[in-house]
């Protein structure tokens, strides 16, 4: 029988709810039980692919693209899905489906959909019940899929009128299943007051309230604060929610976020849990927590530190690239060395800026703004012999950057910025000139990479085949690219359709673009090749090794 934990938030958004339900997951990972992640997002688009990042952080890309189909002739691909998904697959090193990323979009477009085909013909359509069936119909057929136990995490805050629809589904849902078959875990914010030292619980309890109006008791509350919450206030928050003291969790601010499952385990939530839902663990569970401790301890290590520019166009929040983050930290914790990231605006930078960082990175992105600026940070990096990595969108632009300043073609572009160019050395792929729409329409998820033996490329891998994932539309010139290999323009790997996926200049220190996005698939324990081998790079301009 599978049980499920539902995951709400209060008071405000951007608490990290991911990261919580991630860290529940680990709990239960630590006890032999398999795990699948639910997110439901209340937005009404239909996935995550079309939102900038500076409103909605990075759009991340699962390796499997599900045809979804809302009714019966109508089929939409969808690989992108909210950022949390990064965080999942980060923390319990599984790859997460995205048909488990359900938006109100989705839910409404299937309803409505399916009533113009005359499914519902005589009914009136409404969100109580059609909307709210059809999101537990969503939530349990993920069930099929075996897991032991599933998470479904609520995006937004209680209270939020988008959501409503989905609260009242897990109202239901609830209420017809045994009670030690669900358990819903409420994730609030607890503010601490410098001017008089204290943790403030009023908003959450506040919050708790609007949980209550919208017919749901929370099982456990989980307290974002800036410091751990003492008993005493355990014991306030436990007082007005009716939530045992046992289960009230501190999530303080942690330096490294893959030591909240420790946290949460030292203070005994998952034996909580594994109470409330009448489980009993695994003997001998294949992810223990020790092998886990020890990856936190990686992290934690007092290492030499390395400073690396990250210049892109999103760069207002640093959810645009949580999973490039993450990748330099797990790159620089396994080569024992300190990252630190510095965001530089691709529209307002001055070159001088760049010169005391140790490694450039080039971003992702679209579309027009700031790319001068993307170009001439690449243009920087490889006359000055700084250690660059270039990334989908920036490796199409490092393109650029070397037929303007190599060879010579000045005004070599991307026909994505400028259609008119007499080099387009980046261009749309065949099949996609022939696309109207711009609303997804990219070639995405998991595709075959074959790498070229004696690169740098395959220094990073030590392998001929790989697959990585991508989002894209425009990419790489073969016609071009032969020309500039004359001047050392190396391609170094290519994807299954014999498309261009990565590129290296073969007399420069280290200067690496890719087509694909390998940060999605780096993991805590096992960093991404490119991000690595770019970090060993920078060790070595350094002296470090």
């Amino acid at each position: 029988m599978t049980k499920y934990i539902f995951i709400t938030g209060g008071v405000l958004s951007g608490l990290g709810k991911g990261t919580v339900a991630a860290s529940i997951a680990k709990l239960l990972q630590f006890r032999g039980f398999s795990v699948s992640m639910i997110k439901c997002d209340p937005y009404l688009n239909v996935d995550a692919g079309t939102m900038n990042p500076i409103e909605h952080g990075e759009n991340f890309v699962c390796e499997n693209v599900w045809e979804f189909e809302p009714a019966k002739g109508f089929v939409f691909r969808i690989a992108e899905v909210d950022q949390d998904f990064g965080t999942y697959e980060r923390f319990i090193g599984k790859n997460v489906h995205p048909s488990h990323n359900i938006t109100s979009g989705q839910i409404y477009l299937s309803v409505i959909l399916r009533e113009r085909i005359g499914e519902y013909l005589g009914k009136t359509i409404q969100i109580i019940p059609h909307i709210t069936d059809e999101i537990k119909r969503r939530i349990l057929e993920i069930a099929n899929e075996g897991s032991d136990i599933i998470l479904v995490e609520i995006g937004g805050t209680v209270g939020d009128i988008e959501g409503m629809p989905f609260l009242e589904a897990i109202r239901q849902l609830r209420n017809s299943m045994a009670k030690e078959d669900t358990m819903l875990i409420h994730v609030t914010y607890v503010p601490y007051l410098k001017t008089i030292g204290q943790l403030k619980t009023k908003p959450t309890q506040h919050s708790v309230q609007r949980l209550l109006q919208a017919g749901l008791t929370p099982d456990a509350i989980v307290a974002r604060c800036e410091l751990p919450l003492t008993l005493d206030e355990k014991k306030k928050i436990s007082l007005f929610s009716g939530v045992p003291i046992e289960a009230v969790i501190s999530a303080p601010d942690l330096n490294v976020v893959y030591a909240l499952p420790i946290v949460f385990e030292q203070q005994g939530f998952g034996d909580y849990i594994i109470r409330r839902l009448n489980l009993i663990p695994a003997e001998n569970p294949r992810i223990g927590l020790k092998e886990w401790e020890d990856i936190v301890k990686l992290f934690m290590m007092d290492n030499p530190s390395i400073r690396i520019a990250m210049v892109g166009k999103y760069t207002r929040i640093v959810d645009s690239y949580i999973s490039i983050n993450e990748a330099l930290k797990h790159a620089g914790a396994h080569e024992r060395v300190s990252v630190e990231i510095t965001y530089i605006d691709a529209e307002n930078y001055e070159v001088k800026d760049l010169e005391s960082y140790d490694g450039i990175l080039l971003t992702p992105g679209f579309g027009k703004r700031a790319t001068e600026g993307m170009i001439k940070a690449a243009r920087f990096a490889l006359r000055k012999h700084i250690p660059f990595l270039g990334i989908c969108y920036g490796a199409q632009l490092a393109t650029v950057a070397f037929a303007r300043d190599v060879m010579k073609w000045k005004d070599a572009h991307t026909t994505e910025v400028n259609p008119y160019t007499s080099y387009p050395v980046v261009d749309l792929l065949p099949w996609q000139k022939n696309v109207q729409t711009k609303g997804g329409t990219m070639r995405l998820g998991g595709i075959g990479v074959f790498i070229k033996k004696g690169t740098r490329l395959w220094n990073a891998y030590k392998q001929k085949y790989v697959i990585e994932r991508f989002r894209h539309r425009y990419h790489i010139i073969r016609d071009y690219a032969e020309k500039m290999m004359n001047e050392g323009y190396v391609i170094n790997a290519e994807d299954e359709e014999k498309n261009i996926a990565g590129f290296e200049v073969s007399w420069h220190d280290f200067f690496l673009g890719v087509q694909f996005h390998p940060e999605f698939k780096s993991r805590p324990w096992a960093p991404s090749p490119p991000y690595r081998e770019f970090i060993r790079a920078i060790k070595r301009k350094l002296e470090l090794n």
